[in-house]
């Protein structure tokens, strides 16, 4: 298969699922809009989980797991959350199989073998977990309770896309209670702000914190905060959600604490979580018609090293020198493969290690050893520079910063360009369909509103932004006013 990639230009959407694939992040699997996450990419994946569990941890939280099914009569116990989940559930009905008499070698469903209930496979966890909290909690004292857990969920999406949609995806989700609404609105606000952070710092993409209209909120929730990112197609996309869920699910499931003054009282509670969704988002902010391009801090290798060589002893020279440069980077925590397969030219390896994103390629040879050099490689900028041995390891280590600033700084530069202020509909029609990005617009705060302009433009509010100034003008759609300006766009 040729590894040569579409261009963004010519079809985005082509470019995208050829990228993960070539890519060797992901393919289709045999299940109908579910995908086999391939060993590089989970790679990937890992390594956002192990920054993200580490800051969950230094906040307080704890890993636990629950249940894939949650029998039927518990799911229906809040209303607003299963009415908002109801047409993506997978149901299990029956608990065996047999043989099919009319039908030799094939099975069928025991007609014997029906639950007592019907169990949904998780869309989400709120109802297994809170279920599970009225056993262990009685008193103020067994609050807050902070708990993660890693899983997988399933939403029976009917149009799939590898990592940005799909009908099983891999996540994290947070469920926690507390003894006051201020505690359960501080804890929301904390763990939107781990997301952000973690997306900027690591992921090297920008992002806008903001609160979701009551018509995008998660089910079931009071408040939702969410970060919203900007891909290079100039669509926007829910990089992560934290949600307050006031004392919705503690009175569905009778979730009670006696308080400090001997009463009882529903505890307040909140539910967080980012997915898998986060690879596409990665994948969409930073890559070229080259390749991927991953930010040194998630990269699964920082550095590749590629010898250059004719004969068995040039191989062994250059594999004595290359040892220590890889002891050498590995003391600074710095990640390394050299690449000695004898499968493939050097030149078919540089465009791999290029297309799966490696941030620094280095390729040392015979005539390199003789001037003590290397030639260095950025995958962010696709340069080449000739350095010295000595001192290389000081060049990385410099070089993995300013990669990761760079690709920061441009995907900044990207989206700060691409908001753009209007005031009249017909200027909102015509940088959604010219300009794309963010569209900053004056909101009547209405349903009503919000839904006639994405049934005309297929844009939705992403968010009222957080930062956002008080800034009263008059909705850009039926001209009543407006107490603040949000943000607009298609999105994934």
């Amino acid at each position: 298969m040729s590894k040569k990639l579409i261009s963004r230009a010519e079809d985005y959407s082509k470019w995208y699922n050829e990228l993960v694939v070539k890519a060797d992040l992901a393919e289709n699997s045999a299940v109908r809009g579910c995908m086999v996450i391939k060993p590089y990419g989970y790679a990937i994946w890992e390594k956002m989980q192990a920054e993200l569990d580490k800051m969950f941890k230094e906040t307080g939280h704890q890993n636990a797991y629950f249940p894939l099914f949650v029998p039927k009569s518990l799911f229906e116990a809040e209303e607003k959350n299963a009415e908002g989940f109801a047409k993506e559930c997978a149901i299990v009905t029956h608990y065996r199989l047999q043989n099919d008499p009319d039908k030799p070698g094939k099975l069928r469903v025991d007609p014997e073998a029906k639950l007592e209930e019907e169990l949904i496979v998780r869309p989400t966890s709120e109802a297994i977990i809170w279920n599970t909290y009225r056993n262990w909690i009685q008193s103020y004292r067994d609050l807050p309770l902070l708990i993660n857990q890693w899983a997988n969920v399933v939403r029976w999406e009917m149009r799939t896309r590898l990592f940005l949609r799909t009908a099983e995806f891999l996540w994290q989700e947070g469920h926690t209670a507390h003894e006051t609404k201020e505690e359960a609105i501080t804890e929301a606000k904390l763990m939107n702000n781990v997301y952000a952070t973690f997306v900027q710092n690591f992921m090297a993409i920008p992002v806008i914190q903001g609160l979701k209209t009551e018509s995008e909120r998660f089910a079931g929730a009071e408040e939702t905060f969410c970060i919203e990112a900007l891909m290079q197609d100039g669509k926007a996309l829910q990089a992560g959600t934290s949600h307050f869920l006031g004392q919705n699910f503690a009175k569905a499931f009778d979730v009670k604490f006696a308080n400090k003054e001997g009463k009882q009282d529903y505890v307040w509670a909140t539910s967080w979580g980012v997915s898998t969704r986060l690879m596409g988002a990665l994948i969409m902010t930073h890559s070229d018609d080259n390749g991927l391009v991953l930010p040194p801090t998630l990269a699964p290798n920082q550095v590749v090293i590629i010898p250059i060589y004719k004969s068995e002893e040039e191989l062994d020279a250059v594999t004595d020198v290359v040892n220590g440069i890889m002891k050498d980077l590995r003391s600074k925590n710095i990640s390394v493969k050299f690449d000695n397969r004898d499968t493939l030219r050097p030149g078919a390896k540089f465009a791999q290690h290029e297309l799966q994103g490696v941030p620094l390629r280095i390729a040392i040879g015979a005539r390199d050893l003789e001037n003590k050099t290397v030639e260095l490689a950025r995958r962010d900028t696709l340069t080449k520079e000739v350095v010295p041995i000595d001192g290389l390891v000081e060049k990385v280590e410099t070089l993995m910063t300013e990669i990761q600033d760079s690709l920061f700084k441009k995907a900044l530069d990207f989206r700060n360009s691409h908001i753009t202020e209007v005031d009249t509909f017909d200027e909102f029609k015509r940088v959604l369909e010219t300009k794309t990005g963010f569209i900053s617009a004056h909101w009547d705060g209405t349903a009503e509103t919000e839904n006639k302009i994405k049934e005309l433009t297929k844009a939705t509010i992403r968010c009222i932004p957080l930062e956002g100034k008080p800034d009263k003008g008059v909705c850009v759609f039926t001209g009543k006013p407006s107490e603040c300006r949000v943000l607009f766009a298609k999105a994934y």
